[in-house]
């Protein structure tokens, strides 16, 4: 995985007024901390910032001004839930060849059989790899399977370095029938009437217009 270096500034000032002056200046709020150093505040450039965090788990180098370095992977995003701009983000410190545990995306390719439906159960496994060769994901094949088949984790083919961290047993991909129209009605009349709503049958038949009399 390819690091990008993005220049940060030491941040002094706290708060959210001062989170609000930061962002309009086109930067990010962040704070660095892990490998029981002391919480590192700093402003991140908005633009660089939101091109490396495009990419899942991205490894950062972050060069703080006056010449300190981290090694650093995003823990979390803080983003507007109207505009979707980073608001802040929390960078753990990492070192090269240590292990360490992230969530990588399932994608899923092929096509089962017809009349079948694919449930992706997972949409990311948590795996432990290399803090610089963190995989961008794994890639499943449902590929001809039919109804009742399962893909649990254990069944995932893992790049190598990178393992299971969690249970084998959990499901990952899950083929059933595809439902009828017939029996998503019925699906949603019941729930219709678990939930009390009474549906009125009766409907009122439109009136007739009047037929213009015969001209004598």
């Amino acid at each position: 995985m390819a690091e990008a270096k993005i220049q940060a500034e030491s941040r002094t000032e706290f708060g959210k007024g001062a989170a609000r002056r930061i962002r309009r200046d086109n930067k990010v709020p962040a704070v660095l901390y892990g490998h029981g150093s002391d919480p590192v505040h700093i402003t991140l450039p908005g633009h660089d910032t939101m091109l490396a965090l495009k990419t899942a788990n991205a490894l950062l180098m972050i060069e703080v001004e006056g010449g300190e370095s981290h090694l650093a992977l995003p823990k979390q995003v803080q983003r507007d839930p109207l505009k979707g701009f980073i608001e802040h983000v929390d960078l753990v410190i990492v070192r090269r060849g240590e292990k360490v545990q992230v969530d990588i995306a399932v994608h899923l390719e092929g096509e089962a059989v017809s009349d079948t439906l694919v449930v992706l159960e997972h949409p990311t496994i948590l795996v432990e790899a290399e803090a610089t060769h963190i995989p961008d994901g794994v890639t499943v094949s449902v590929e001809g399977l039919e109804v009742g088949a399962q893909i649990h984790a254990s069944d995932i083919q893992l790049p190598s370095g990178t393992t299971l961290a969690i249970e084998p047993e959990t499901l990952i991909v899950n083929v059933t029938a595809q439902q009828t129209a017939e029996q998503l009605e019925a699906d949603l009349s019941e729930a219709e009437a678990e939930a009390g709503i009474e549906k009125d049958e009766t409907q009122e038949a439109p009136a007739e217009e009047p037929v213009p009399a015969a001209a004598e």
